[in-house]
């Protein structure tokens, strides 16, 4: 058996390892190691690149900002400022219908500018929203489908551990890719809120309203939220104009947030042990997923498939934008069985070579942006597709009584406005790249 065929036969046996619930970095490492032992019939050379690969893959600088930004995520949900930010949302939305729900979707964009990670997002703002939700009258199903899909924000707006990943993978620049996931991000805020609006119109009984708050107190609760600002607009403000790097940014941010949530009393050993732990914990589940990615990729690139497969089509003739096409299809594919940072790191080594072959009249540095952007927004809508979406199961086990398939419902209308963003993104790359340009 040839090493390429080798190569392509590893894809089956990979989705079928996932199908038997063995973990995406444990199976992308077997299929790795098994593959380079069959091309290369000896496991001595796998052995003894293990260890090479090992320090490359954890030696990385850029891979540093990961756990800062997940620190940053962490403090800031410990100081209180999820629920600052949801109050001021709901001040000026919640008595509007449908205004609850929408003000957890501002609440979430405003987290996700400060948290880099969407099951944190989903997690944080569920603790504050969902109680308010069921208060107000909301349904099940829209309850905890706005919730999981507002947590969608915290990998689209930036800083974004996932755009930080793919930059790693195809060396793009990781300020330009956090600003030109600005104005996506934004948009998709803004379809979800179009969403819930439209929900409620078809379906009444499904929400309440809050009622009405004075002026006064809508901006003294805006006020509230100066911290979210401070440090978004310092942390990426700082990363794009070069004061800094993104990793330096990182740290400022992690100490900025800190310190915030030490001024105003949230902070003491527990909860500062807490936010170590868990920022630990999820660094250590993404390094590992890195690892067996690594390994996976190794293999891949020592049979040859993926630059024959890139050859392959661009040797047919298609369009690229049916190449483009297929491709974004099969990431919502992916989407309902894979987590989205296992997705990036399995499928770019492959996916990247093939679409650099085709002309989408866009320079290198710019189509890197812009496929950057729609991989993370195609990406994002695989933690809310059923059944697999990572999201779902996070909400609906926060919401008790709620049923997993109230959830699923609750949740289709989302799933609607995200496929609707991506017709638009791929047909206006300008959206994606306006305020890169803008600065350029």
């Amino acid at each position: 058996m040839s090493a390429l065929t080798i190569g392509f036969l590893s894809f089956p046996i990979l989705l079928g390892l996932i199908f038997l619930r063995i973990p995406i970095a444990l199976a992308m490492f077997l299929v790795g190691f098994f593959g380079n032992f069959l091309v290369r019939g000896s496991f001595s050379p796998i052995l003894s690149q293990l260890k090479d690969l090992t320090f490359s893959s954890f030696s990385s600088y850029s891979l540093s900002i990961i756990p800062l930004f997940l620190l940053m995520g962490h403090l800031a949900g410990i100081g209180g400022m999820s629920s600052a930010l949801f109050r001021a949302a709901q001040t000026w939305l919640g008595h509007k219908p449908g205004g609850v729900a929408m003000a957890s979707i501002g609440a979430c964009a405003g987290f996700g500018s400060i948290c880099g990670s969407s099951i944190a997002t989903a997690a944080t703002m569920g603790q504050v929203a969902l109680p308010e939700l069921k208060r107000y009258g909301y349904s099940d199903a829209l309850a905890t489908g706005a919730l999981a899909a507002g947590g969608t924000l915290g990998i689209l707006i930036p800083p974004s551990v996932i755009l930080v990943i793919f930059a790693i993978l195809v060396e793009a620049n990781i300020a330009k890719l956090f600003i030109a996931a600005i104005v996506p991000g934004i948009i998709a805020a803004i379809g979800y809120m179009v969403t819930i609006r439209i929900y409620v119109h078809f379906s009444p009984a499904s929400a309440g309203q809050a009622p009405r708050v004075s002026y006064q107190k809508r901006f003294k609760a805006l006020f509230d939220i100066w911290p979210v600002l401070l440090i978004f607009f310092v942390v990426i403000g700082g990363i794009y104009s070069g004061i800094f790097t993104p990793t330096e940014g990182a740290a400022i941010g992690a100490i900025g947030t800190g310190l915030i949530a030490a001024f105003g009393g949230y902070l003491n050993l527990k909860t500062i042990a807490q936010a170590i732990l868990e920022t630990a914990s999820s660094s250590a589940m993404i390094f590992l997923i890195i690892f067996g990615a690594a390994v996976f990729n190794s293999f891949l690139a020592l049979s040859g498939a993926p630059q024959t497969l890139a050859i392959l089509i661009a040797e047919q003739g298609f369009s690229p934008w049916l190449v483009l096409v297929a491709i974004l299809f099969i990431y919502l594919v992916l989407g309902t069985l894979m987590d989205s940072l296992s997705m990036i790191l399995l499928t770019i080594p492959i996916f990247y070579p093939i679409v650099t072959q085709l002309d989408f009249g866009l320079s290198p540095l710019e189509f890197a942006l812009w496929f950057g952007v729609l991989v993370l927004v195609v990406v994002e809508v695989g933690m809310i597709t059923p059944p697999v979406g990572l999201n779902l199961f996070v909400i609906n086990k926060m919401a008790k009584t709620t049923k997993l398939s109230q959830t699923y419902y609750g949740v289709l209308p989302f799933v609607i406005s995200d496929l609707l963003r991506i017709m638009i993104l791929v047909l206006f790359p300008a959206i994606s790249l306006f305020l890169v340009r803008f600065f350029a």
